[in-house]
């Protein structure tokens, strides 16, 4: 065996060599349930930002607006824990995280985020239904609302702080795209949900979301690295990152231009941003399973990365 000159150095061992034993995976592929936890992340993302916009409406005097946002939210909380209860397998499992804080923990401190939230979400949608408490429905509005875009976004840093590849490689953008998703998501219920005339500002929203989203997913892909950004574009996972980038864009154009000349559109605009951001959070997570069962996505980075340390330096 030679040894290899290096910057001047010699080295007693030849190069390592990242392999996978007879082309199985590297890493064990997320064990979750793609409608559970795809379904919780997008749900999720629609209560938090929802809670968003309740509190602008009500704060602009947008009554019905603001109420049917809250009653949106306790509804879209509901079922995302619902599913992600489902997956756990027993109720008892959620309650047992909550046993513990840990902050350097997405799991535990989306946990107690859910915990507080979804309170006060219920609260607010309550207190709106029955005209009773007032002041307590606000508080209730002001603390779901500012719990709100960490709810909708933090599912983001769970699926980042995985190893797997299609993940953890786009942990920059990541919490961007599902922000501008769940706010897309939000928009899209508004228009759906509230009286034409006050659907001015959720007009605004779904632009500034269509526009974030799909800047953030292109941002995500080209940080991935033409390989890992393979998952986004092909299979399912493509199929479905696809059908969200065109969903995104109609629904964002169908908002500016048409969602504020009658009903009609501004349904048809907003079950379209909602149908979007549902195909962005299951697109993601199929091409996160997908880069975690392939072991080239884990083995051709990680030596790309050794052969990038081997070069000399520059001086």
């Amino acid at each position: 065996m030679s040894p290899r000159k290096r910057s001047g150095e010699q080295l007693m061992v030849d190069r390592a060599e990242f392999t996978s034993y007879y082309g199985r995976p590297v890493i064990k592929a997320p064990s979750w349930s793609a409608r559970d936890i795809a379904g919780y992340f997008f749900l999720g993302g629609l209560a938090g930002a929802g809670s968003v916009l309740a509190a602008g409406a009500q704060l602009t005097g947008r009554r019905r607006t603001a109420a049917a946002m809250k009653l949106s939210s306790v509804t879209a909380v509901s079922l995302s824990a619902a599913a992600l209860v489902h997956d756990l397998g027993r109720p008892a499992r959620f309650s047992h995280m909550l046993r513990v804080v840990k902050p350097t923990s997405p799991m535990s401190v989306g946990s107690w985020l859910l915990a507080a939230y979804g309170p006060a979400a219920g609260a607010a949608a309550l207190s709106a239904v029955t005209g009773r408490a007032p002041r307590t429905g606000a508080a209730a509005t002001g603390l779901a609302a500012a719990l709100g875009p960490a709810v909708a976004a933090y599912t983001a840093v769970l699926a980042a702080d995985t190893a797997v590849p299609a993940w953890h490689g786009a942990h920059r953008q990541l919490p961007y795209l599902f922000a501008a998703s769940a706010t897309a998501a939000a928009s899209g219920m508004a228009l759906v949900a509230a009286p034409r005339a006050e659907n001015a500002p959720a007009r605004w929203a779904a632009v500034l979301a269509a526009a974030g989203d799909t800047l953030a997913a292109m941002a995500a892909e080209r940080d991935l690295g033409p390989l890992v950004a393979e998952t986004w574009r092909q299979g399912r996972a493509g199929r479905l990152l696809r059908a969200a980038r065109v969903l995104t864009l109609a629904g964002g154009a169908g908002a500016a231009l048409l969602a504020g000349r009658g009903r009609p559109a501004a349904v048809a605009s907003g079950l379209t941003l909602l149908a979007a951001s549902a195909c962005t959070r299951f697109g993601v997570f199929a091409a996160g399973v997908a880069s975690a069962q392939d072991p080239k996505y884990v083995v051709v980075p990680q030596r790309a990365r050794l052969d990038a340390g081997d070069r000399p330096q520059e001086r």
